[in-house]
């Protein structure tokens, strides 16, 4: 497994950057709500896992912890971004989440080989302290993106196709939540499915279809193993409504810079899904997509096959 250093797992380079957005973290401002803590935030905790990965121990039988699925009933937008444990429930029922979290989590040791979920092309690539740390967006077409969070190196360059499997990145706990958490919180892949433009769970209810090409018991694929990468088609009035939309005059600046739709597309999607806030309409995603195909089934664990064989739940 490649090394990476502490500081590079846990995205404290470059440090200025990291000391801006701390008050973001802390205080918000008037576009974006402050994130919350309180003591339910301890429920998180997996003292005795977290310890052993961050010393790089992984489980004999290959198998991934999974620290958080993805949360049903999620905190308003409106009311901050919320590490807490007060209204939290999975797929299966249970509350194995907390408020705010719209992914998966898989607990691994920072330098982890991160791989494509299914093929794809690498749309952007962004790095905040605030939310997510060093961030992989892969647009797999049809209106479905993945994104690839907490990451300590990133193995790619906007713009790059890739098959199934192919390596994006290396794992580490990069961003606010990790950092203000080390060493308890255990270091992780923070793994979200968009699509339309809206987060979507993975993993199936009863009455629901899987994501996951092996339903809800998601496996490693072959590197390589198929793929003829394609991009989403942007909807050209829908950009140009959230473009109107957009109540951030920084983020405005750079979707007018980006350059043709699809670039403007890409710009206004990553804000919109990250922080919906900036926007004066409710989902503003759902604008960018006329359209969408439902390529259900189409996602794979997103790791190497030499590394793991599938997911645990403690």
């Amino acid at each position: 497994m490649p090394r990476v250093s502490l500081v590079e797992a846990l995205g404290l380079r470059p440090l200025p950057l990291a000391a801006r957005q701390l008050g973001m973290v802390l205080f918000g401002n008037s576009l974006t709500p402050k994130s919350r803590f309180d003591h339910t935030s301890l429920k998180i905790f997996m003292p005795r896992v977290s310890l052993a990965t961050w010393l790089g121990r992984t489980r004999s039988d290959r198998f991934l912890p999974i620290l958080n699925f993805f949360n049903r009933t999620p905190t308003p937008f409106e009311e901050g971004w919320s590490v807490r444990k007060t209204q939290a429930r999975d797929w299966r029922g249970g509350s194995l989440t907390y408020d705010s979290h719209n992914g998966t989590d898989f607990v691994v040791p920072p330098g982890t080989r991160v791989c494509t979920a299914a093929p794809g092309i690498v749309a952007t690539i962004r790095r905040e302290f605030h939310r997510g740390g060093l961030k992989i967006y892969v647009d797999h077409g049809g209106s479905l993106v993945t994104t690839y969070n907490h990451l300590a190196r990133s193995c790619v360059v906007i713009g790059q196709e890739l098959r199934r499997g192919s390596e994006v990145g290396l794992s580490g706990a990069s961003g606010a939540d990790s950092t203000f958490m080390f060493p308890w919180a255990a270091p992780h892949l923070h793994f979200n499915v968009w699509f339309g433009g809206v987060a979507v769970d993975p993993y199936a209810a009863a009455d629901e279809t899987s994501w996951w090409r092996a339903r809800n018991d998601p496996r490693p694929a072959d590197s390589g193993a198929e793929g003829a990468p394609i991009m989403s088609s942007f909807d050209v009035e829908g950009v140009a409504r959230l473009r109107q939309r957009c109540r951030d005059p920084h983020v405005a600046a750079n979707a007018d810079a980006a350059g043709g739709v699809q670039r403007q597309g890409i710009e206004l999607l990553v804000e919109a899904i990250t922080y919906p806030t900036r926007f004066a309409c409710a989902e503003p995603g759902r604008l960018l997509f006329a359209s969408t195909s439902s390529p259900w089934g189409a996602l794979d664990l997103p790791f190497h096959r030499d590394d793991f064989d599938g997911t645990v739940i403690l």
